[in-house]
């Protein structure tokens, strides 16, 4: 029996190929870069709308936006409970959407709401339900990440050491 077949048997993962632990080191690169150029890009486009945006604006198709957002959370929030009873590790996706579109909907109801006196009740859902709910689904999707298999840290650490670009996150 090869150690590979034992370390299955006794449940630990087995050792990355040096071929996928580099093409994960490349996946990972290029990610952070798009990442890091999306960030310093949206830095000026802020500015620019901070700068330019009327403070007051009539909407068109007001009900049509609130409710297919509506519909989008709803649907982010259905997919995490399936997900959930089926056991899917897609879980951790839907339920990252939803606490996402959960934190969206507080400050967007909130923050339309101020000058009205519906401002009170936005504010109460917001503290009372969405955050606590986004919350929640954040610190389970993060226990649930921290069960996941990964490459040993000894296996990542030499893949970083002979790579050139050690620096990048």
């Amino acid at each position: 029996m090869s150690d590979t077949q034992v370390e299955e048997l006794r449940g630990a993962a087995p050792t990355p190929s040096p071929e996928l632990l580099e093409r994960i080191r490349r996946h990972r690169k290029h990610t952070l870069e798009v990442l890091t150029v999306c960030a310093v890009a949206l830095i000026p486009w802020t500015v620019l709308l901070a700068l330019s945006l009327p403070s007051g604006y009539k909407v068109h198709h007001w009900r049509v936006a609130w409710v297919g957002f509506d519909v989008l959370l709803l649907t982010a929030m259905a997919a995490t409970a399936i997900f959930g009873w089926l056991r899917h590790r897609a879980v951790i996706v839907a339920g990252l959407a939803t606490a996402v579109l959960l934190i969206g909907d507080a400050w967007f109801d909130v923050s339309l709401a101020f000058g009205t006196p519906e401002v009170w009740l936005s504010a109460a859902l917001a503290l009372f339900i969405e955050l606590p709910l986004a919350g929640y689904l954040i610190h389970r999707v993060m226990r649930m990440i921290s069960l996941a298999q990964w490459p040993s840290s000894a296996a990542a650490k030499t893949d970083d050491d002979r790579t050139p670009d050690r620096g990048v996150c």
